[in-house]
């Protein structure tokens, strides 16, 4: 695959490559695997220790998040395999029935412990293990959990301190090469315009809008891979730096292409309501021409959009170049907007999709105006505590589920205790703002009495207490059923009956 995505596109491929060095991922793997086996060897875990080498391969990513990630997974992996195994053999050795156990056990710990592409570990692992015997499966246990320890160690350090790998400049490659390919398609719209135009043309070229969301999904992938490769990473400064002009020209880009969809699909509307007779009649002479200097002009500005996002050259000179070819667009537009302006009593539906058609054409210039827009404010990595975070929230919903009575009780019991509380605080306001009608009188109360609304505070805050003394001490008490009101209209009971 990457070997006719040179052929087809010799430059985009070898500026992809630029600012990394062939070969130094295989270098890179390669002395893990034999630091990984000299440190096994000299700890003597094993006779042969070949899975310190396996794992310190497995876990060399592409990025040191990944790298670190792959290796807890795969830690944590082989130690439940381990633990399912040295279980199993403790009370029973190797058969068909116990095989099958330990694999379904294993699975479903796998799953339990979301350990995703590492699931199959579990039961290998624990297979491996068991198949030594009850009487050398913990020594065979302990060796594998040690080798998978020096494998993923020697793995993160090699990949942490030999150049630790960004991804800026695949990941500007491929936004730029998005806005590329999304100009070359305005300009082929144009150019069938001027040509030419038919309900089988309009249709190719809508066809062809809805599949450069497959072009949007490859450029995130690549912004995504930039942005975790800043992570846990001493060169990650390069990324905090473009990520937001990248990352600002990919989300207005991907607003591009479903403006551009629309647009289509506009077109496509106008050509399919009208008689096949009609096909090429679609817009008027001057009309034509007019849209299709509208695409050649939003073509235009994409080119600096991609200019921008590649960051080959001066961002700011890409950007004023950009509010040229905005300027110009606007005017163009303007231009389309008198020729397509009809009247909506003699022909409803060309005014109504004339209308959308410009409005697309607003969109448009506006979304090419918000991808070289500078960042509000400076991007950072994502916090590796985001994760437990979630996880525990995850636990505390959980927990909530499965004890609804306790939690439903301590919630009404606080919501008790900040009534009673609200109520206090309004009275002990209440005599706080108005004067004391003994003391207007001349009546002193008595020695060793505080005054009112000091005591008001005393006695709302006791009550306070009691009612959530009696919240956690009992049960919540059934309040009495209350008899629905009276209906309007309906006859009130009489009062005197018995």
């Amino acid at each position: 695959m990457r070997l006719i995505t040179f052929l087809r596109h010799p430059w985009t491929a070898m500026l992809a490559r630029w600012g990394r060095i062939p070969g130094l991922r295989t270098a890179k793997v390669t002395l893990a695997a034999v630091l990984a086996y000299v440190a096994a060897d000299l700890l003597n875990t094993t006779e042969a220790p070949i899975l310190a080498p396996l794992t310190a391969i497995l876990v060399v990513q592409v990025t040191v998040y990944q790298t670190i990630t792959e290796s807890l997974q795969r830690v944590l992996s082989v130690l439940a395999g381990v633990l399912v195994a040295v279980a199993f053999a403790a009370i029973v050795g190797l058969s068909w029935w116990s095989l099958g156990a330990v694999v379904a056990v294993s699975l479903v710990l796998g799953q339990f412990l979301r350990l995703g592409p590492h699931t199959l570990e579990v039961p290998i692992s624990a297979m491996l293990v068991l198949a030594v015997g009850a009487a050398a499966a913990s020594q065979a246990a302990e060796g594998r959990v040690y080798e998978t320890l020096i494998g993923a160690a020697v793995g993160i350090a090699v990949n942490f301190t030999i150049a630790p790998p960004v991804h800026v400049v695949p990941a500007g490659v491929a936004v730029a090469g998005l806005a590329t390919r999304l100009a070359g398609f305005l300009r082929a719209l144009a150019a069938e315009l001027r040509t030419g135009w038919s309900r089988h043309v309009a249709q190719n070229r809508l066809t062809a809008a809805r599949d450069l969301s497959a072009a949007v999904l490859a450029a995130d992938r690549s912004m995504v891979r930039a942005e975790q490769s800043a992570v846990l990473n001493p060169r990650g400064g390069e990324v905090r730096v473009a990520q937001p002009r990248l990352r600002t020209a990919l989300t207005a880009i991907e607003y591009c292409t479903i403006v551009v969809r629309t647009l289509c699909r506009e077109i496509f509307d106008r050509t399919f309501y009208l008689p096949p007779e009609m096909e090429g009649e679609v817009y008027s002479p001057d009309a034509r021409p007019a849209l299709a200097d509208v695409l050649d002009a939003a073509a235009a500005a994409m080119d600096e959009v991609a200019a921008v996002a590649a960051g080959t050259e001066p961002i700011e000179a890409a950007r004023a170049r950009v509010a040229e070819q905005l300027d110009e667009l606007q005017r163009r537009r303007d231009m389309l907007g008198r020729l397509l302006l009809v009247d909506p009593h003699a022909d409803a539906a060309a005014w109504q999709q004339h209308g959308a058609l410009l409005t697309a054409v607003d969109r448009l210039r506006v979304e090419i105006e918000a991808a070289v827009r500078p960042a509000a404010e400076p991007w950072r990595p994502p916090s590796l505590a985001d994760g437990p975070r979630r996880a525990a929230r995850r636990m505390a919903d959980a927990a909530d589920e499965a004890l609804p009575v306790v939690t439903d009780r301590s919630r009404r019991a606080m919501r008790r205790v900040m009534d009673v509380a609200a109520e206090a605080a309004t009275e002990a306001a209440a005599n706080l703002a108005g004067p004391d009608p003994y003391a207007a009188r001349g009546h002193a109360p008595d020695a060793g009495t505080g005054r009112p609304d000091e005591q008001a505070a005393a006695d709302a805050a006791a009550a306070a207490v009691r009612a959530a003394a009696e919240s956690v001490a009992e049960p919540e008490r059934k309040e009495p059923e209350r008899e629905p009101p009276p209906r309007p209209g309906a006859a009130e009971p009489d009062a005197g009956r018995d």
